[in-house]
């Protein structure tokens, strides 16, 4: 007589640990179908000032969710860590995002290679920057006290891009308005989620497998 299969499980429970950055756009994949078993847990997005903190954050979250998740997963790039990001990744067994930072996960490692060839000098914005712009980049560096220091943070830039996750009027209206405020060329490119639905897609691809698994027969003689 054939084995008896094992009964159905749930999917592993997998936890993205992600910049806030990436909120909006995490969120949205996760409401896709078979994301079901995905949970998010968001850093503050202000370290996008502070990378040196990165490292540190990313370690605490990532212990605290040993119990809790069978597998981890973090929607960071280096983001200006100088690998120390990976080194802790290393430590922890976990992976991240490919590349260097969100503006190459959105674009894509081929599309922004050809932006900084065709003009090294460029300040990109995402969705979150566009939309947080003042907070962040104005209030964050100090320029609504002094913007004696414009120059001194972005006077070797020419052109701003910006890397549309969505078609969003005002979000366009305040990148160009950014792009005005710095003195700088504005060029608009829509990304949509780029590589960062790949990665998070791939997680999906993971649950089914390991689902599979758990509903195949028990080999004969197996413990």
């Amino acid at each position: 007589m054939p084995p008896e299969p094992r009964p159905a499980a749930d999917p592993p429970r997998t936890l993205v640990i992600a910049c806030g950055a990436l909120a909006p756009e995490l969120v949205a994949l996760a409401r896709r179908p078979g994301m079901g078993h995905l949970d998010l847990a968001c850093l503050p997005p202000d370290l996008h000032n502070r990378p040196e903190r990165i490292p540190a954050a990313v370690r605490r979250r990532i212990r605290a969710a040993r119990t809790t998740h069978d597998r981890i997963f973090v929607a960071y790039a280096d983001c200006g860590t100088g690998g120390l990001l990976d080194a802790v990744l290393r430590d922890e067994g976990v992976d991240r995002l490919p590349g260097a930072h969100c503006y190459q996960v959105f674009a894509g490692q081929t599309a922004f290679d050809q932006l900084m060839a065709d003009d090294p000098a460029t300040f990109f914005l995402t969705d979150f920057l566009a939309r947080h712009f003042d907070r962040l980049v104005v209030r964050g560096l100090g320029l609504d006290r002094h913007p004696e220091l414009l120059p001194v943070y972005f006077g070797a830039y020419r052109r701003l891009v910006y890397l549309a996750q969505t078609d969003d009027p005002a979000l366009l209206a305040a990148a160009r308005a950014a792009a005005a405020r710095l003195g700088l060329r504005f060029e608009l490119r829509r990304t949509g989620y780029g590589d960062l639905a790949a990665a998070i897609e791939a997680l999906a691809t993971v649950a089914e497998v390991s689902a599979l698994r758990a509903a195949l027969p028990v080999p004969s003689g197996a413990a």
